[in-house]
Parts: C-alpha cells; structure tokens; sequence
C-alpha cells in the first residue's frame, strides 16, 4: 500500500519519545533521572484549576467559536497591550490547540510549494516538521555558541535566496535560553523588511526570564514590523497549564481568518473549559509565575556553575526559558566500557543505560555536539542527576 510520502518524511518528535522513555523506566521502577521535560514541574495555579471547575459546572462545556471565545481573546488582547505594547482587536487573534497548532496554522496559511523558512540552528524539533507539513521549505540558518546562538544578519545573508518567505524568531530560545536584545531584533526586522519576509515570532516563553530586561516582541518595534509578524504564545509554560493546551497567534485579521479556516477543519475550537480556566491566567493573580521564576533561577545558576565544573563538559548560561545546551564535543569518538560515543545520541543513549540519566541529545535540534538538559524538575533531582552525569563523564 503506497502511504502518504509526505507524512513518510515527518520524523517523530524525538524529545517526546525520550521523555516517554524515562517515564516508562520510572513506572517500571527504575530510578530514571528526566532531564528531558519541556514543562514545568509546578502543578497550575488554583485560581486556575478553580476557574476551570466553575465553568464545569456552568455548563460551558460546549463548541465555542472556532477562534476561540470573546472573553478569552479580550484578555490576550489586554495582555498584549499590557505586557508589549502591542495593539489588536478580537478579529486578529485566534486561540489554538496549543501554541504549536497555532504555529502549523500560521505555516499552512502563509506557505506554497517550495518557499523557504529561514530557521536558526539549533531550532525547536517541530519548526523543520511543521513547515515541512506545510508543503515548505526549512532552510537551517547556522548559529555559534560564543554569540549565544544567535541569529546574526551575516548569518541570515548567506542563507536568504529568492524563494525565501518567513523567518522564524524564538526568542527566548528552545533549546538555548537565547534571549535577543532590542538592537538585534531591530536588526532582523530591517532584514525581514528588505527581503519582505513574514516573521513567526515565537514567544511561548517570554515570562521566563532571569536578567533585568523584559522581553521585547519584534512586533513593537514599528510599524512594518508590526504588519509582517505573526506572534506566537500560549499559557503553557508561564502558568503551568501544558496539558490545558491552550495556545494563540496574533496577526493580520487576513491572515487570522485563513488560520481559522484550517483550524476549522482540523481540530475546530480548542478545549472549551481550558479556555475559560486561560481567561483567568491572564487576567486573575500573578504572584504564582513570579515564585517558579525564582525557582527556576536558583535551578539554574546551580546547573550552570556545576556542568562548567565537570570536566570535558561546559555550557554558557541561558537568559531564558528553562534549558541548558551542553557542549560535549570533548567527548565525541571517546570510549567507555569499549563503546564509542560517535554522536550526541550515543552519548545520551550510554548515558541512560549506564546512570540512568535522560537527556535530550542535540541533534534533535539539528547540532551534534549537544545535549539539552532541562531545569524544570527539582533541585533534589539536579543535584542527584549531575552527579551521575559527572561520574559517568569521569569514565569516558
């Protein structure tokens, strides 16, 4: 039976399947330490959950519009105001089945056959894919470590071409914790704006910051800006609501109303009780991001400091998000007990058959020479699991 060739091509999201893994070695009682999670370890707020239980009861429970409900695109309206300084109205927002829906929306409403997308390397696993599905062209834009992985105007010289359409921004990064300062993305948006390019702006992790400057959306920075940038974000990762799978994008009304239309046609609306409990994550008390964000830096500038003190490994510390990319590349085609360690995924697959240790290996974003450790588990469970990464170094 001759298959889809398109879908033959999709690869599976390898930092789910890790992650599934450590899972089932945990339920099978085995003492797995996860460093793969993309998702807070926190439990969702209670005004949340309570919000959630209210409209259970009230019966909302129903299909809601499409793009989702007024009460909620009012509070991503409020919140996009509030927080950067962006204006829109109900018909340029649109509430997805999580911010990812919201981005392969955003991909089949702006693509045809053979346009290119320019995405940073390393890149969240789904960008390639998603774009991919969307009958486009990934086009790996090469980053270095010593420019905190940085997109550079250069960089993205060398890689536009004629067929180039979009440009995906993720700032703060996955899987780096890159966060771009106002000057660079001034920079990118004069580029997108001479080479007409749409910006995928994604935001998903902009609460979680642990320097003193805010985050800035491309989209703020001016007009054009502003016109050719699709904004990506959900409540996921601040409120601690990835299983609520709520997600939107901001955009031209134009551009929303073709994302809507597919989106009618796959899923229909999201999660109605989710998106109730969501109005009141933007809107209800903030105290709850404020305690995890002090959390997640305690996590890591311990993290940091303790990977930079095991020998052949270093990391340069993230500004954002909750990752750390590890630089292995001291280790690469060493041995231990006899096994070659060729690539970042024999390295995390000897790392979890020796010490029990999951780790997200870095050519699932497209470098080799890495592996992403997250910082969303407890400081126990950091503390326990860099010491059997450092014994398990020790032996290489």
């Amino acid at each position: 039976m001759l298959l889809s060739k398109k879908a033959e091509q999709i690869s599976p999201s390898l930092t789910l399947a890790i992650d599934a893994k450590a899972k089932k070695m945990k339920a099978d009682g085995i003492d797995v330490i996860g460093f793969g999670a993309g998702e807070p370890d926190f439990n969702t707020p209670r005004n949340i959950q309570d919000a959630a239980i209210k409209a259970i009861q009230e019966g909302m429970t129903k299909y809601t519009a499409t793009s989702g409900i007024i009460e909620l695109k009012q509070a991503i309206i409020r919140k996009l105001k509030d927080d950067n300084n962006l204006n829109y109205v109900p018909s340029q927002i649109i509430v997805s089945t999580g911010a990812k829906q919201s981005l392969a929306n955003a991909f089949q409403a702006i693509l045809n056959p053979g346009d290119e997308v320019l995405i940073g390397v390393p890149y969240w696993v789904s960008y390639p894919e998603l774009v991919m599905l969307a009958d486009g062209e990934p086009v790996y834009v090469e980053t270095e470590e010593v420019n905190a992985f940085k997109l550079t105007i250069e960089s993205l010289n060398r890689a536009i071409t004629s067929k180039s359409k979009a440009i995906v921004l993720n700032s703060p990064n996955n899987p780096t914790g890159t966060v771009y300062s106002k000057e660079e993305l001034i920079e990118i948006a004069e580029f997108a704006k001479i080479n007409n390019l749409i910006i995928i702006s994604d935001e998903i992790y902009e609460k979680l910051l642990y320097g003193n400057s805010g985050h800035i959306s491309i989209a703020s920075l001016s007009e054009d800006a502003y016109n050719r940038t699709i904004v990506i974000n959900g409540v996921s990762k601040a409120y601690a609501m990835t299983g609520w799978r709520i997600g939107y994008a901001a955009a031209s009304a134009e551009l929303v109303a073709l994302m809507s239309n597919i989106q009618s046609h796959t899923t229909s609306n999201p999660n109605s009780i989710a998106q109730y409990a969501s109005v009141e994550a933007l809107n209800g008390q903030q105290n709850d991001i404020n305690k995890m964000i002090e959390q997640f830096k305690l996590r890591r500038d311990y993290m940091v400091e303790r990977i930079n003190s095991i020998k052949n490994l270093s990391c340069i510390k993230p500004e954002g998000a909750f990752y750390v990319m590890v630089n292995i590349s001291n280790v690469l085609n060493k041995s231990i007990d006899g096994k070659i360690i060729k690539d970042s995924l024999a390295f995390s697959e000897l790392l979890l058959e020796k010490e029990k240790v999951a780790v997200i290996p870095g050519i699932a974003f497209g470098v080799d020479n890495y592996i992403r450790l997250s910082y969303a588990t407890s400081m126990e469970n950091i503390k326990n699991g860099l010491d059997r990464i450092e014994r398990f170094a020790q032996n290489i």
